[in-house]
């Protein structure tokens, strides 16, 4: 098997074919998460508020598998292109091994670690102990996480799309199954509470690893994970890392920015910390399809680059920014429209409703700038160009939005908070299409 149509077919029914079934996937895992959440509400709004506190170290961790997972993306995508298919094959096999041993070292760190972070944003001991419970069976299974994410990433590098999104439906719909049979006991199923979402996460993992290694068994693929590719090789190694470590960043970034916002948001109320967390599950259900567009994105420009076709490239990267943009406008109009009710579905405290009416109204009007910085930094990725596409997402997340918010809450309150949002994604924007033109002129 070879992988030349990926520079032979036409751009856009290329992209709509490697892209399409990701967005799809995207969407489901966009409800799978609004569906946990939503059933983690009907616990308590203290269930929901210590979903909202873990959040930034599950995404963390999410942020370690899938930011490798970029690097071994864009390894194998490049030497496939430059026909080099050993190197393709020791991409793959090297960066399983290592996301496994990640994997293992932040079971062990980020376990016992949860009861102090969480500490470091309440006082209440219920909160403290629902998310302890939580995250103590969430991270037992950070490596089936790493392993799920490797596996994805090696199949979307050679463009078989299709697998993964099966992968990804049975491991998202097995999981919103699984969350009120074990968080209410329904049947035979214990009652768990918080405990039981946790673990319906988990085994949704396992069901999605399940598949992937069924698929690679089954299929033939133009590279594989195997011993004999282990053998040590620096020049690789540290290429994974070069893209894999910004990778990280970029998706670990929002972590430290929801972090801050909490640490500020708290002192004013924690309905504020509610209204948060709401809304990153409910964002899911944008940046995730929009996620989809640049993994479909991805693997075409890291191969047409490798091969040489500099047009094609240009032009894959231009008609993923305007799905994106589409993806955004929809996105914008539905939160202007709907935001009371989408608030309402998961909580009944008509304050932090009225608060997040006026969040989500105020935090959309950024949307639709923020799809050139998050095609950007993917296509970038693509490129093997990770440094770059960091600067993007420090200019998003942290050398910005910081300040702003910081400065808006200081002077204002925290009911003004969110227009840190819209203003950090025109500015991001703004430097994006000025790099572009300095880029590509």
């Amino acid at each position: 098997m070879n992988n030349t149509f990926m520079k032979e077919k036409p751009v856009l029914p290329l992209l709509a074919s490697m892209a399409l079934p990701m967005v799809l996937s995207m969407l489901v895992n966009s409800l799978y998460n609004i569906v946990d959440s939503f059933f983690v509400a009907k616990i308590s709004e203290e269930a929901m508020t210590a979903l909202s506190l873990v959040y930034p170290v599950q995404n963390f961790i999410n942020a370690i598998a899938i930011g490798f997972g970029v690097g071994i993306n864009a390894q194998i995508s490049f030497h496939l292109g430059a026909k080099n298919l050993r190197n393709a094959n020791t991409a793959a096999t090297h960066g399983m091994l290592f996301n496994i041993i990640h994997g293992i070292v932040i079971t062990a760190l980020c376990i016992p670690f949860m009861p102090v972070f969480l500490k470091m944003f309440t006082k209440e001991q219920e909160v403290i102990t629902l998310g302890t419970q939580y995250s103590t069976i969430a991270f037992a299974f950070s490596v089936v996480i790493m392993v799920s994410l490797s596996f994805e990433k090696i199949f979307q590098a050679v463009g078989r799309m299709k697998i993964t999104m099966i992968s990804l439906l049975v491991g998202c719909i097995s999981n919103i199954i699984l969350d009120p049979l074990l968080i209410f006991g329904v049947g035979f199923f214990p009652k768990m509470g918080i405990k039981g979402a946790a673990l319906a996460t988990g085994l949704g993992q396992v069901f999605t690893v399940i598949v992937y290694l069924i698929a690679y068994a089954k299929c033939s693929l133009p590279v594989e994970v195997s011993r004999k590719y282990l053998k040590l090789n620096r020049n690789l190694d540290a290429k994974l890392y070069m893209v894999g470590v910004p990778a990280i960043l970029n998706i670990a970034l929002p972590s430290v920015l929801i972090s801050f916002l909490n640490q500020i948001l708290s002192a004013f109320s924690e309905s504020y910390v509610v209204v948060l967390g709401i809304y990153y599950k409910l964002q899911t259900f944008l940046y995730l399809p929009a996620s989809g567009i640049v993994q479909g994105m991805r693997p075409l420009m890291g191969y047409n680059y490798g091969a040489g076709e500099t047009k094609r490239v240009k032009k894959i990267f231009g008609l993923s920014l305007c799905l994106n943009g589409m993806i955004m406008l929809a996105g914008t109009i539905i939160c202007f429209v709907a935001s009371g009710p989408l608030m309402g579905l998961f909580t009944e405290n008509p304050e932090t409703v009225r608060l997040g009416t006026a969040a989500l109204r105020i935090i959309s009007i950024g949307f639709i700038p923020s799809a050139v910085s998050v095609t950007a930094s993917g296509a970038l990725e693509g490129l093997g160009k990770g440094t770059q596409s960091l600067v993007i997402s420090l200019l998003r997340y942290i050398i910005v939005i910081i300040p702003a918010a910081y400065v808006l809450c200081f002077f204002a309150g925290a009911g003004v908070v969110w227009n840190a949002f819209w203003i950090c994604e025109l500015a991001t924007a703004a430097v994006v299409c000025i790099g572009i033109k300095y880029y590509w002129n």
